[in-house]
């Protein structure tokens, strides 16, 4: 089938890349519209209680809390000084009503919790009308109006937080393109050899990108899409084309040195590197579409953007790719740095020597001396990577707060100001919102809500408990906690609220900011053996097909959970216990944001994978052509092992930049890919894959008789002849990818 496929590329090759151009110019005028209908958050679960409470509170009892702080302070003023009141009332006075529903300042309540402890600064709490995107619009329509003459005055509270990062990785998003890109066009000028070939890649990562953004548009039209999605978008959107150009353009060159015609050469390319190409891409969006179990809007619109990247990205490279090198050739290579290169790593150079077929080099002597040791490398590697992973038996996970921000943030300084020099609010991280039998100001049902009251406050742990509004015959109770309210023991005090009885026929519903991370976890912990089962068993499944063992889809699994492990202990040493966080610039919170390892473990175990069907591709091909297994790995080893370290070296730099980001769990989400993909493309990939494979031995090859059957009659396997490459041995041991070393 693939074979046949490119034959149909290198003859509609013009069709290919006109069809091609269209697309990318449809993409980029209409699918750049995406921006304007993502949406920010996404974190919670749309079904949980602590939502079902938020909604049921705003529909009967209104939003309460404040949108939006308005900080004012003053050097000189105190505010019962009256020009204090004065300017404070009129920069609240005109503010139209439409846009604010409710202003309540310290000069209309008189309460005390709006007044810093020295009396020199105060804050107005805004409730903004509509939903999370008009409430943000609706901030930034108003902000310039708040400013009070003689008073220093800063934005925060929940609805400019959540804009303030929305924005800075937006911003976080373009400084990353511009400092990754330029290192990227160097690099694969020298990896490619010429620029000619190194602009191939980036032509199918731009298709992937736009056409993502395209694909996620019209899911917009359907759901909600988060804004983070962008960011999945461009590392796996442009890493992934990186991956795959790499990988046909290295087997297109070994190609047409043994093959009559260009044709022929990109149909055998098209065998080989194509159908690993197909089965690599399909095995990360499986892995990716895992994340659409979870209703969290962050982690679903993960899922959208990052199938849409890898299936965009897989099927540029097998359509658009070979029909450009159809129309380059034998131009591909043209203004080649090659000459300069093999100056420079003349001493490092793969070389064969065509008396015996011998290669010798920087990979030829790993593939050697893993093979001699194999032993030895599987158990120190392992010992290893398990090591690193043990900080994460002691994960806390939590949630979300102005912390992510960077400090010296205006809205982050609001929030850290309100916590150092006010009095605790009356209104707590936790709420229950309360439905009675009876009318609330009846005399039945204030009895039965004042009694529910008292026993949430005496609770050990509550700091008190109030009804904050009421109305009906539902009221909301706010309680409050002195500590931490993303903590443990916060977390706690909602399972005990919870359990607090209602009078009979009443029901109350716990939300807040605790509640929400609580339901959060538990959502995740439900849910996240069924991605675990999904993901692993159609991967299990796929890589059969493509392999044609039992054997090798376990041992990529464990391959790629040891990986994960010694990623994820990093995380924990990192993020949570705060090491290098002064080098990193992040502020640690003593707890991992809960939903990143998820979405770290999508896509790292989709881009292990990818570079695992990489190298059990060619091992198999080999396997095919020799039936030495030994041989068969050494081989594979070799011939690919410049392709996953220059793969996965490209692919750094894509996420490095993203590592630089000003919120902090988009640097975890970075952080926790680099050394995932140094350790997968370093130590797992070159040392500890091959040298199972040489214990394992002919092992690796087993599947029962019904299954090798199945195997042969249904599986991705390549065209007949592929392997047996028809040339000469010498040919046959030809370098992938000329100034690769």
């Amino acid at each position: 089938m693939f074979e046949a496929l490119g034959r149909v590329m290198y003859r509609r090759r013009r069709w290919v890349v006109a069809l091609a151009l269209a697309f990318v110019a449809f993409a980029g005028v209409w699918g750049t519209g995406v921006f304007g209908a993502m949406t920010g958050g996404g974190f919670e679960d749309p079904g949980s209680e602590s939502s079902l409470a938020g909604e049921l509170a705003e529909r009967e009892l209104g939003r309460g809390g404040g949108d939006v702080v308005v900080l004012y302070s003053s050097d000189r003023l105190t505010v019962d000084d009256p020009a204090y009141a004065q300017a404070v009332e009129a920069s609240l006075a005109g503010l139209p009503r439409d846009v604010v529903e409710e202003a309540v300042t310290f000069f209309g309540t008189g309460s005390p919790q709006l007044v810093s402890e020295d009396r020199t600064a105060t804050y107005a709490l805004l409730t903004l009308a509509g939903d999370e995107d008009q409430r943000t619009a609706g901030l930034e329509a108003i902000e310039d109006d708040l400013t009070a003459p003689g008073l220093e005055t800063q934005l925060g509270g929940g609805t400019t937080i959540n804009r303030d990062i929305n924005e800075r990785v937006s911003a976080d998003i373009a400084r990353a393109e511009t400092i990754s890109l330029p290192i990227l066009a160097v690099l694969l000028v020298v990896i490619f050899g010429s620029l000619a070939a190194a602009g191939l890649p980036l032509a199918i990562g731009v298709v992937a990108i736009l056409g993502s953004f395209a694909a996620l548009r019209g899911f917009s039209m359907v759901t909600d899409v988060s804004i983070f999605a962008v960011n999945v978008v461009t590392i796996t959107g442009l890493g992934l084309a990186i991956d795959y150009g790499l990988f046909m353009v290295s087997r297109f060159r070994e190609e047409i040195g043994r093959q009559p015609d260009t044709e022929t050469a990109l149909a055998r390319t098209m065998a080989t590197a194509g159908r690993t190409v197909a089965v690599s891409g399909v095995t990360v969006a499986i892995s990716l579409a895992g994340l659409l179990i979870f209703p969290q809007v962050f982690l679903r619109s993960m899922g959208f953007g990052g199938m849409s990247a890898v299936l965009i990205a897989m099927l540029a490279a097998l359509t658009l790719l070979p029909a450009l090198l159809a129309m380059l050739w034998p131009k591909v290579d043209a203004l080649s740095v090659r000459p300069w290169l093999r100056r420079v790593f003349r001493r490092r150079e793969r070389v064969v020597d065509h008396r015996d077929g011998t290669e010798h080099g920087a990979w030829a002597r790993i593939a050697r001396s893993v093979m001699r040791r194999p032993v030895m490398y599987t158990v120190v590697v392992t010992v290893v990577l398990v090591t690193l992973a043990l900080p994460f038996l002691r994960v806390q996970f939590g949630g979300i707060d102005e912390r992510a921000l960077p400090e010296g943030t205006e809205s982050r300084v609001v929030s850290e100001r309100l916590d150092e020099e006010f009095p605790a609010s009356e209104r707590g991280p936790i709420d229950a919102v309360v439905t009675l039998p009876d009318a609330v100001d009846s005399p039945a049902g204030a009895a039965a809500l004042q009694a529910y009251v008292d026993e949430v406050a005496a609770i050990p742990g509550v700091a008190g408990a109030a009804v904050s509004d009421a109305a009906g015959s539902t009221a909301r109770v706010d309680v409050a906690y002195a500590g931490d309210p993303l903590s443990t023991d916060a977390r706690d005090l909602v399972d005990e609220i919870r359990a607090v009885p209602v009078p009979e026929g009443g029901a109350a519903l716990v939300g807040g900011q605790t509640a929400i991370l609580v339901d959060l976890l538990d959502s995740l912990a439900s849910l996240l053996p069924w991605m675990a089962l999904f993901v692993v068993a159609t991967t299990f499944v796929l890589l059969f097909l493509a392999f044609g063992s039992l054997v090798l889809p376990v041992k990529a699994v464990v391959m790629n959970v040891l990986s994960l492990g010694a990623s994820f202990g990093a995380l924990v040493w990192i993020f949570q216990d705060g090491n290098l966080s002064g080098f990193l610039d992040f502020t640690p919170t003593g707890f991992v944001e809960a939903t990143q390892p998820i979405l770290v473990l999508a896509i790292v175990f989709g881009l292990s994978m990818d570079y695992e069907v990489f190298l059990m591709s060619r091992i198999r091909e080999e396997y095919d052509r020799t039936g030495d297994n030994t041989t068969a790995v050494a081989t594979g080893l070799q011939r690919t092992g410049g392709i996953i370290t220059s793969a996965a070296l490209l692919l750094l730099v894509v996420i490095g930049a993203f590592s630089l980001s000003g919120i902090t769990f988009i640097k975890m989400i970075g952080v926790a890919m680099l050394i995932a993909i140094v350790i997968d493309a370093t130590v797992v990939r070159i040392l500890l894959v091959p040298a199972t494979m040489r214990l394992l031995g002919r092992a690796n090859w087993w599947a029962p008789g019904p299954l090798g059957r199945l195997y042969r009659r249904y599986g991705i396997r390549e065209s007949d002849g592929i392997g047996a490459s028809g040339g000469d041995p010498a040919a046959e041991r030809r370098p992938e990818l000329a100034g690769t070393r």
